[in-house]
């Protein structure tokens, strides 16, 4: 008979246990005027462990956590699992009655909050019930008092599919739903951010990206993992984000799209290019050549992700060839918005027709994206009708229209609610979006479908304009028509700021009923 091999089950708090004991004296976390090693780093997390326990949060139990990007954040991804606790992060910027909501939902037993969520965490106890516990951190901190007073815990893992944390959607369209990570899922897909993004134990991470956002695209445990420093950002601020990158050795940071575009074009930027190449990654929608060029001249060099909530953030990587840096700098923007092929742990990523077939890898036919592997959810808490209807063969269908180009990457064409369908003609809202964005004064736009009586639906687009540039709709119909056919024109250009959500995704949904109401009152 074979002796039994050695198995340990996965799990990213094994990241920080290891950091601690090879960097033990190097600085982990700066949060403000906080700094923390990573031997303290480690004390602190499973001090709050044996603080939760004390709570009576047993195996299995909810701790939700309502804070900024801030050491206390930073620290539950760590605290909850040596716990043995699931850990659900909160979108600070959803109202008390979602807040609310979602803990029901999670049935959460414990509510850490940051003292600036004070008053919304009050409205959420009223409305959950005495069963919940507050914890409150900063300000009178009852939460340092609780790590003070614990005795250091961490639990065994038994099972690395076991729930790690649940992180809920943003829920535009219904209710919020749960996604569950396991242990596994989470070790693995930090790994394939820290390999990717070439983090090592002289990176500073700046923490521009939610961290309660697919758990930082865990990165909360990825820089952990190389023993490598968290920059802590309590408010994105375009200031203070270009005083860190030049001042703090920033060498990496995470942001959406929206979010390079304000750091892009905000007064600091004019101090002109970094003095030392930074790296940064984008995700939540596809970057316009335009921001690549943008930020490409001021020495950034991004790279484009391209994921969902359901697949642990990234799993899919825009895979820079070096031949491709000899091409000149628009080509090589072009390039960098597809968005790419599987990260190193994920399987090879499929474009499928409505029966799961796959489509021609020819750039030209369109499909839904498919995924599977380790990176892609338990399922929806609680729901499994939604689950199986999310996966019906395996495969997690994305909602995303895309196509797959000869080399086996992938390039989003539209989400398949966006699709304008005018005349009986499809027009991608990408498309017309980047279109757009070429224009010189275009700072961002958003395109949607509106009603008309002739074609069904046609395009609206909304745009913003860069600080002190000018234009109006004409000159932006006749820029889109030198690029596009005629009918992908906007029919209406609306000028003004985007509503975005908390990670910076423009929200359609709103803009769409802005757009019904609009060509209604002019019909």
């Amino acid at each position: 008979m074979q002796p039994q091999m050695s198995f340990e089950p996965l799990t990213p708090t094994a990241f920080l246990r290891r950091s601690a004991a090879v960097f033990a004296n190097r600085i982990a976390v700066i949060d403000g005027e906080r700094r923390y090693t990573y031997a303290e780093f480690l004390d602190r997390a499973r001090r709050l462990a044996g603080a939760l326990r004390r709570l009576g949060v047993t195996a299995g139990a909810r701790v939700a956590v309502l804070a900024p990007n801030t050491h206390v954040l930073l620290e539950a991804h760590y605290g909850m699992p040596f716990a043995g606790a699931v850990l659900v992060a909160l979108n600070q910027r959803l109202t008390a009655g979602d807040l609310a909501y979602i803990i029901k939902h999670s049935a959460a037993a414990v509510l850490i909050y940051d003292h600036e969520f004070e008053t919304v965490a009050r409205d959420i106890a009223r409305q959950v019930g005495s069963a919940l516990k507050l914890v409150r951190a900063g300000g009178a901190d009852e939460y340092e008092k609780l790590l003070a007073d614990a005795a250091p815990h961490a639990e065994p893992v038994a099972d690395e599919r076991g729930m790690l944390s649940i992180n809920y959607t943003s829920g535009t369209t219904g209710k919020p739903k749960g996604v569950m990570y396991h242990h596994r899922g989470a070790y693995l897909q930090a790994l394939a951010m820290a390999a990717h993004m070439r983090l090592d134990c002289d990176s500073v991470y700046l923490w521009t990206l939610p961290m309660f956002h697919c758990n930082g695209w865990c990165f909360t445990w990825g820089v952990t993992a190389a023993g490598a420093t968290h920059l802590c950002l309590r408010k994105l601020d375009p200031e203070l984000v270009w005083r860190h990158l030049r001042e703090s050795g920033v060498t990496h940071f995470c942001a959406a799209p929206t979010v390079l575009i304000m750091i892009a074009w905000s007064e600091a930027a004019a101090r002109g290019k970094l003095s030392r190449t930074i790296r940064a990654a984008t995700g939540g929608a596809p970057p316009t050549p335009a921001i690549l060029t943008r930020m490409a001249e001021l020495g950034i060099d991004v790279t484009h992700l391209y994921g969902l909530t359901e697949t642990y953030g990234p799993a899919a990587i825009c895979e820079w060839r070096a031949d491709w840096s000899k091409l000149a700098i628009h080509e090589q923007a072009q390039i960098k918005a597809r968005q790419g092929i599987g990260n190193v742990i994920s399987e090879s990523l499929r474009v499928v027709d409505a029966a799961g077939r796959d489509v021609p890898a020819d750039g030209a036919t369109l499909g839904e994206i498919a995924l599977r592997g380790n990176n892609v959810m338990l399922g929806y808490y609680l729901d499994d009708i939604a689950t199986r209807r999310a996966a019906p063969d395996g495969w997690f269908r994305t909602g995303d229209l895309g196509v797959m180009h000869p080399d086996r990457y992938i390039e989003i064409k539209d989400r398949a609610k966006d699709i304008i369908i005018s005349g009986g003609e499809n027009i991608a809202s990408l498309e017309v979006e980047r279109a757009l964005a070429a224009h010189p004064a275009v700072l961002e736009a958003a395109v949607v479908a509106g009603p008309d009586p002739k074609w069904g639906e046609v395009p609206v687009a909304f745009v913003t304009l860069k600080p002190g540039a000018a234009t109006g709709e004409a000159q932006l119909v006749t820029h889109v028509r030198g690029m596009l056919a005629h009918f992908k024109a906007p029919k209406k250009v609306v000028f003004g700021e985007l509503p975005k959500n908390a990670t910076g995704k423009i929200q359609k949904f709103v803009l769409r009923e802005r757009a019904r109401t609009l060509l209604k009152s002019e019909a």
